[in-house]
């Protein structure tokens, strides 16, 4: 795993504020590209733009495939290229001459156009972009609501009771009322779930809300987030370094290691109640 940089944050523990630096996992996109022949011509065809950990980018890149059902075995491989050194990190994989495509497959399931945020400042501005209205809070939150929501969670979790297997995505009053509640296997899909119920309930944009997500804060979560209008994202994990900008990008509060008695705020610390 690659460190990404090193921040200052605020760490909150048994009613102590200490400041101190504190280490973040990159995360950053890489765009997928292959290059396929329908028979007669030769295509260079974008994929997708993928979030990650950088290292062993063309692993990822032929796990994709086969999992996406591209490629059926390493056999269907002519070469792997590498450009990652650039303002567009990319990996090219060529197919062999042999090896048909399903665009239709793809593009319903997997494309993604070259616009969309091939590098780390692009992805930044096409959230702001995308982003109808700035995440809001009109109150602080005091650390004991925030030191209960794990407990909270927890408790409502249904299927994670019965399986132990499922990630959640909790919404929240500031108060610690626990107000809609998505489980899934899927982390992006246990936020889609409860931003989905929030749009039916016409909840949204959701402001003054707090998130709690049930493992760590990634760039995409932390998107999504700021696209529903929440301000407030808390994780009983760690946030990568592109989650940590973006939330700081958007005005957001994110807070890591959510534990019983501590957590780490990475910015935004003015809508929490400190007392040191």
């Amino acid at each position: 795993m690659k460190i990404g940089f090193s921040q200052e944050i605020k760490t909150w523990d048994r009613g102590q504020v200490q400041v101190r630096t504190d280490r973040l996992a990159e995360e950053a996109p890489m765009e997928l590209i292959i290059d396929h022949c329908d028979g007669q011509h030769w295509h260079r065809q974008n994929i997708a733009v993928t979030m990650r950990t950088p290292g062993e980018d063309s692993a990822l890149a032929l796990g994709f495939l086969f999992t996406e059902t591209v490629i059926q075995s390493h056999a269907d491989v002519d070469r792997v290229e590498e450009r990652l050194d650039t303002s567009r990190p990319r990996v090219i994989v060529r197919l062999k001459d042999g090896v048909r495509v399903d665009l239709q497959k793809l593009t319903r399931h997997v494309f993604t156009n070259s616009s969309c945020g091939v590098c780390s400042q692009a992805s930044l501005d096409q959230v702001q972009k995308l982003c109808p209205i700035k995440p809001e809070m009109s109150v602080t939150v005091d650390p004991d609501q925030l030191l209960g929501l794990p407990r909270t969670m927890r408790d409502a979790q249904k299927e994670f009771g019965q399986t132990g297997g499922l990630h959640a995505s909790g919404l929240f009053q500031t108060d610690g009322r626990l107000l809609l509640l998505s489980e899934d296997v899927g982390r992006h899909n246990a936020l889609d779930k409860l931003i989905g119920k929030a749009m039916r309930q016409g909840r949204l944009p959701l402001r003054d809300t707090i998130l709690l997500l049930s493992g760590r804060a990634s760039f995409e979560l932390i998107q999504k987030a700021a696209l529903a209008g929440i301000p407030f994202v808390a994780a009983l994990g760690a946030p990568s370094s592109l989650a940590s900008t973006l939330a700081d990008t958007m005005g957001m509060t994110l807070v890591g290691f959510l534990r019983e008695t501590s957590f780490n705020i990475y910015c935004g610390s003015q809508r929490v109640l400190l007392r040191s």
